[in-house]
């Protein structure tokens, strides 16, 4: 099947980028508003120490996100920023969410002993 430009260009603006597990945690954890360091905080306390975030990670990150309007400067204080998600990111966030249940369905039928087509 050969694709025609207004396909190629309907496709691009649809998000296929998986998330890493620091990124999607980030995002979840900016549906309220933190500044950095709680943010650490908050997905170590959240995966109960599972997911790490270094301080290098999260700063890139947040960057990246600002930059593609994913999450937002909420407030700026005297020595800290505090960030929060936008609706681009929540849509994001969702469309991650909603893949990896897939995932999840998926192994839960193979796993079951579910025949395969």
């Amino acid at each position: 099947m050969v694709l025609g430009s207004k396909e190629v260009k309907f496709m691009k603006k649809k998000s296929t980028r998986n998330l890493t597990e620091p990124m999607y945690y980030i995002l979840l954890i900016l549906t309220t508003p933190h500044h950095g360091y709680g943010i650490m905080q908050k997905v170590h306390i959240f995966t109960e120490g599972r997911v790490e975030i270094g301080a290098g990670t999260l700063y890139s990150l947040l960057s990246k996100f600002t930059a593609e309007k994913l999450i937002k400067i909420d407030t700026v204080g005297e020595r800290k920023k505090t960030y929060v998600i936008t609706e681009k990111g929540r849509e994001v966030l969702e469309e991650e969410y909603q893949r990896l249940q897939r995932l999840v369905l998926d192994g839960d039928r193979i796993l079951s002993g579910e025949k395969q087509s």
